[in-house]
């Protein structure tokens, strides 16, 4: 099996992502998406499973005892793109600004080429819903028919903007913070603007909490353990109009963490400071969009490596501040993400004008298929086991 996608492969792969980059879809709602990819799949000889996790397709190559699953996504985002290429979004307010169009079109291309030349070990090619809100990993493994796949490693990558065009970053331990959002909503009593005190307005309350939950950050780097930030996203106090005292009030707030056990202590202070200087209100407190943190294991980080043999390295991007809930697969497997430097003069990711360099398709699609031969050398020499001594 060759480590670079032939030509053809690339083209073809190239017009699918254009495609794909043109007609978007939001978390849990990529049917269209994924019929298209599924029936990809079905075309090549894949065995497919749809409806995965809600939208989601597997495909299956190759044959064996133990599988290597390959993930990427198929969501867009929420937002009006800008950018002007002859294939820009078609759907309003909805724009593929992260580069899972991309990510798809390189997994795409691996899939042909695993047509072409059967892989020495199964291959599993897992095109994820609903990554962006943090609910598809977590769909997708509770779903009954996923362990029936027999994942045994699991690998990803994700395009970085910043990075020198095709540059790789790849780490043991954390590369993703955790995350989660959090919705806090204040009752108070609406009065006429003439006699606020005639009503409870949520006003100062507000105003509080935007200042407290401020205050839980710590200016630390993102490599210290301690590490947490929190962003005010959102702020509502009662209703546009002149004459009316507000009653009722909305905040978001994300908060972000190295690592999952601290962030369970950041929500705990979180939700006191609620209560302390809202209790009045009878706040109602929500938790939305709920990303654990992602850590990349030793043996598949090993796989990686070899894969990227050669390709310049990037130092110092990781951990990111930013969330993926890819880091869920490492509770059931090996798992580890790599970083493809999608150069230094690009939009960031979620920008309006952000578009996933073409040239990533071939350089990402030559990592997986490197990564599956050596995952299937590893295989071979565990099944060999110790050369006898004389």
């Amino acid at each position: 099996m060759t480590d670079l996608p032939e030509p053809d492969i690339l083209a073809e792969a190239t017009r699918l992502r254009h495609d794909l980059h043109s007609q978007p879809e939001l978390s849990g709602q990529e049917h269209e998406t994924a019929s298209r990819i599924a029936a990809r799949m079905r075309a090549l000889g894949a065995e497919v499973i749809t409806g995965l996790g809600g939208t989601g397709v597997a495909a299956v190559f190759g044959d064996g005892p133990r599988g290597l699953l390959l993930r990427c996504e198929l969501d867009a985002l929420p937002i009006e793109e800008t950018g002007r290429p002859a294939y820009r979004s078609q759907r309003a307010g909805v724009a593929h600004l992260c580069g899972h169009d991309g990510h798809m079109a390189i997994l795409c291309a691996v899939a042909v080429q695993l047509a072409r030349r059967p892989p020495p070990v199964r291959v599993i090619l897992l095109f994820q819903p609903a990554e962006e809100t943090g609910a598809g990993a977590r769909a997708v493994l509770d779903d009954s028919r996923f362990a029936a796949l027999g994942a045994d490693m699991a690998l990803s990558l994700h395009n970085l903007p910043g990075l020198p065009l095709g540059a790789v970053a790849l780490e043991e331990g954390p590369v993703n913070c955790a995350s989660r959002g959090v919705r806090i909503r204040l009752t108070g009593r609406t009065a006429h603007a003439s006699e606020p005190e005639n009503g409870a307005s949520p006003g100062l309350a507000l105003a509080a909490l935007i200042a407290a939950l401020s205050g839980l950050a710590r200016a630390l780097p993102v490599t210290d353990p301690d590490f947490r930030l929190v962003t005010v996203t959102h702020a509502r106090l009662g209703v546009p109009a002149f004459g009316v005292a507000p009653g009722e009030a909305e905040l978001y707030v994300t908060l972000r963490t190295r690592l999952d056990d601290t962030m369970a202590e950041l929500e705990d202070a979180a939700r006191a400071q609620v209560h302390a200087l809202a209790g009045e209100f009878a706040p109602d407190i929500t938790v939305h969009e709920a990303f654990g943190h992602c850590v990349n294991a030793p043996e598949a980080v090993a796989v990686l490596r070899a894969a990227c043999a050669g390709l310049t390295p990037a130092e110092g991007a990781l951990p990111m501040r930013a969330s993926e809930d890819f880091g869920l697969f490492g509770a059931h497997m090996p798992a580890a993400m790599l970083f493809l430097g999608a150069g230094t003069n690009r939009p960031a990711l979620h920008n309006p004008d952000y578009d996933f360099p073409d040239t990533l398709i071939g350089a990402g699609a030559g990592i997986f298929l490197r990564a599956i031969a050596q995952f299937a050398r590893s295989n071979a020499a565990a099944q060999a086991g110790p050369n006898p001594v004389s």
